[in-house]
Parts: structure tokens; C-alpha cells; sequence
């Protein structure tokens, strides 16, 4: 009787060898670009879908007219009179209620299955949500200067000069880009995209009115003026007003940036945490 010995095969060595593991890490580089991609992507948008732009453009021009000449004679005497009041106030109004779109179109796309699409591709997945973001700056910007030139047609001498209209500008654009994080918090977490812009109007409206946007906080009710205190679109237009009317670096331009990076530190986390959960 004979016993004939095979010797291991190949598949045993394979069986045995450590698999290596496969890393989804994305560096921070390219995480930027895909951010710097997606933003390109949402500019393009605006590009082949103009009546987006309808809010940053139609909305401003309409609005300075028509509180200008409707409100100037009752509140300032005149239309020349009231227009230090209102271009910075309405400059506030117009910029930051844009970034409630944020939140809208961020829950049409996810209704529409095109952040399920993105999960297929090679980037990083926040990507997505930050190019977002920067994109809608690019809306911030145009409002800002559409705002701030039909103020000039109109007859507004800021007295601050070029360079604190200027940097008013850039306060009140990254204002509403931190403002933008909330929006996006909302948008990701709602249910329906009108959902979203009904909650987010709501909550905007009553705060841009109230903040002194369009008259005086001096001329509103005590417990009015206490309110606003606590409201931040009150510092946004504070801000704005002192910047363009007497180039004036108070403690309200530092309430609005302490505030405004506070809501980032707050409701970006938040925001991506719940966008990476849905993603």
C-alpha cells in the first residue's frame, strides 16, 4: 500500500496572506478642490437657470425704490435724508434673506437624487454641501453691489467713502454665509423644500424688520428695543450703517464677527454631520 503526498497548494499561501485594506481617506487638498468643483458646478447652474438669480437682482432694485420713496418722507423728512438709513439697512435685508435659498436648494437637490449620484464618484463627500456654500457667495456678492449701485442712482453720498462701503460689504457677505449654515442645517434635516423656505421665512422676516433695518431701533418700544439686543441681523445692520455713513470700527462690528463664527463653530458641524448621515 503506498501513500502519495501532494504538496500545498497555491490557494492555501493566498488564504494566509494578510489583505490589505483599502483607505477612503481623502486628503485635505483635494477635498479643497472638490469643494472649489462643486462650487463651479453650482455657479454653472445659476448660468443655465438665470430666474435664480431673480432674488439678487430683480429683488433689490424693486425694494430700495420702493421703500425709498414709500417710507422716505414719513421717516427721514425726504427721500435723500432717509437713503443713509435705508441702503445699509436694506443691503442687510437683501443679502441675508438670499441665504435662505441655501437650505432650499440644498433639499431640492437631495429630492432630486443628486447627492446619491455624488456618492458614486471618487471625491469627498462634504464636498458637495461646501461647494454649496461657496457658491451661493457668489449670490451675496452681486446682491451687495446691485444694492449698493441702485443706492447711488438714487442719489445715496456714503460718507464712510469707498473703502468702508467696502468693507461693509465683505461683513455683511460673510455674515450671511455663516447665517447660510443654519439654512443648511435646516435644508438637510426638512422635510420638503417649501417646508424649508416656509420655516426659514418665518424666522427671518420678523427679525430683519424688527432689527432697525427701516427705521431708527430709537423710535421702536422699549421692550422692542431690548429684543433686539439679541438679534444679530440688529448688530449686521448697526454695522453696516456705521461703516458707510462714517467709516466708524465699533464694538458692533465685532459682535458680528465674534457672532458670526460662533454660528459657524455651532451649525457647520452640525450641518455636515447630518448631511454625512443622509450621504
Amino acid at each position: 500500500m503506498t501513500t502519495t503526498l501532494t504538496a500545498p497548494g497555491k490557494h492555501a499561501a493566498v488564504a494566509t496572506a494578510p489583505i490589505p485594506e483599502v483607505s477612503n481617506h481623502i486628503p485635505f487638498k483635494q477635498t479643497v478642490a472638490n469643494s472649489l468643483t462643486m462650487a463651479y458646478r453650482g455657479i454653472l447652474k445659476i448660468k443655465h437657470n438665470p430666474e435664480q438669480l431673480f432674488d439678487v437682482t430683480v429683488q433689490p432694485i424693486l425694494f430700495t425704490a420702493l421703500f425709498a420713496y414709500i417710507f422716505g418722507g414719513s421717516i427721514g423728512g425726504n427721500v435723500h435724508d432717509y437713503l443713509p438709513i435705508l441702503i445699509p439697512g436694506i443691503l442687510v435685508q437683501t443679502v441675508v434673506l438670499t441665504s435662505v435659498v441655501t437650505g432650499t436648494q440644498l433639499r431640492e437637490d437631495m429630492d432630486k437624487g443628486v447627492f446619491d449620484r455624488f456618492k458614486s464618484l471618487p471625491i469627498a463627500r462634504i464636498s458637495a454641501l461646501a461647494g454649496a456654500l461657496i457658491a451661493d457667495m457668489v449670490r451675496y456678492g452681486l446682491a451687495t453691489v446691485l444694492t449698493i449701485t441702485m443706492g447711488l442712482i438714487l442719489g445715496y453720498r456714503p460718507a464712510g467713502g469707498a473703502l468702508a462701503v467696502l468693507v461693509a460689504g465683505l461683513v455683511v457677505v460673510f455674515c450671511s454665509f455663516a447665517v447660510s449654515w443654519i439654512w443648511a442645517l435646516i435644508g438637510i434635516t426638512g422635510k420638503s423644500a417649501p417646508a424649508v423656505q416656509g420655516m426659514s421665512m418665518m424666522i427671518m422676516f420678523p427679525l430683519t424688520f424688527m432689527s432697525g433695518a427701516f427705521a431708527p431701533v430709537s423710535t421702536m418700544p422699549g421692550w422692542l428695543q431690548g429684543i433686539n439686543k439679541a438679534n444679530p441681523i440688529y448688530y449686521m445692520v448697526e454695522t453696516a450703517r456705521e461703516l458707510m455713513n462714517g467709516n466708524v470700527y465699533s464694538s458692533n462690528l465685532l459682535y458680528s464677527i465674534v457672532g458670526s463664527l460662533a454660528v459657524i463653530a455651532i451649525f457647520a458641524p452640525l450641518a455636515v454631520r447630518a448631511y454625512m448621515r443622509r450621504a
